[in-house]
């Protein structure tokens, strides 16, 4: 019987502030529709505070009751995870209260809601990029603020979440074997992130992808990058002594010393064979040039016998008739 009555009683509750709801959101009291939405975000019932709090802001324009709209409907939508709305409506509250002496906390709020909106960082970041500008702008504006204390520390997880989203990106192109882009690619996160904490692991890479880029290389181009790969060794183990970097410097350089050898004896023996190629076709141009000349001289040589002969018959078609002799008798 008592389980009977506990449930009337419930459902008579429920109906009653189902109805209370239905009445609000059909009243034209502003009074009376802004007191529901009070309990229901006392209650922590989001989605219902918010459908009457959007009923509010015309009925309550220049009223006191104004900035307790704005602020709580930004709240609610805050704590039910509509971060960009929590965002714009703490900003306009900012704006459009001035005076309010809850405009530190609103602004900070506004930025808060931006940096949980910042997606993982293998997604989008543009959020990223708009909650550290909203941090750093609430900074800004209350420097001695207790509350910048988080902030610095939030910009710090947000700007960490780009240098590791420029890293991997980077780090795609080393495990492709595009060992140039690779090394190209990481100095740039160097250049946008010059404080990173990523950066020992990043010399690593650009380290490993010089290395192989001068190992792999065309003969042309595998002197130079021998030489800028060993200079980078010697970098990393200098400016990292005694860790692991250091430890892989110091062997990928007495691999990369023992490849210049290798690759000075190699020059050798190409100049060499070049030596033999150039004397082997200097030789047979030369002998060429000989054949062609004689050609020449046999031809030239025709040619003046043809003209001697061309000569010698002109001179016989060209020359008169010998006169016949008369004799005559007596």
């Amino acid at each position: 019987m008592k389980k009977y009555i506990s449930l009337l009683v419930l459902s008579v509750i429920l109906l009653s502030c189902k109805t209370e709801m239905d009445q609000a959101m059909k009243s034209a009291d502003k009074d009376f529709i802004l007191k529901v939405a009070n309990e229901k975000f006392a209650k922590k019932k989001w989605a219902d505070a918010l459908a009457l709090y959007d009923r509010l802001p015309n009925l309550v324009a220049g009223t006191d009751d104004a900035p307790n709209v704005v602020f709580n409907s930004a709240y609610a939508n805050y704590y039910d995870k509509n971060y960009r709305l929590a965002a714009n409506q703490f900003k306009n509250f900012v704006i459009s209260f001035p005076q309010d002496p809850r405009k530190e906390e609103a602004a900070y709020l506004s930025a808060l809601c931006y940096y949980e909106g910042s997606l993982q960082y293998n997604l989008d970041q543009s959020n990223t990029e708009s909650a550290i500008t909203e941090l750093q702008n609430f900074l800004n504006e209350y420097p001695d603020s207790e509350r910048s204390k988080n902030i610095t520390q939030l910009v710090d997880e947000l700007t960490y979440k780009l240098e590791f989203k420029a890293f991997e990106n980077a780090k795609q192109y080393y495990k492709m074997g595009e060992y140039k882009a690779a090394a190209v690619t990481f100095e740039n996160v160097l250049e946008d992130f010059p404080a990173t904490k990523l950066r020992p692991k990043i010399y690593d890479i650009i380290m490993k992808s010089k290395y192989e880029l001068a190992v792999n290389s065309i003969y042309d181009l595998k002197k130079e990058r021998l030489d800028n790969a060993a200079a980078y060794t010697r970098r990393i183990s200098a400016e990292l002594p005694n860790s692991e970097y250091s430890k892989t410097a110091d062997e990928l350089n007495a691999k990369l010393e023992a490849e210049k050898v290798k690759f000075a004896a190699l020059q050798v023996e190409v100049e060499e064979r070049k030596a033999e190629y150039d004397a082997k076709v200097k030789n047979a141009e030369a002998k060429e040039n000989e054949k062609k000349e004689l050609e020449q001289e046999k031809n030239q040589a025709k040619i003046e016998n043809s003209a001697d002969q061309a000569r010698r018959d002109s001179a016989k078609v060209n020359s008169p008739e010998p006169q016949a002799t008369f004799k005559f008798k007596r």
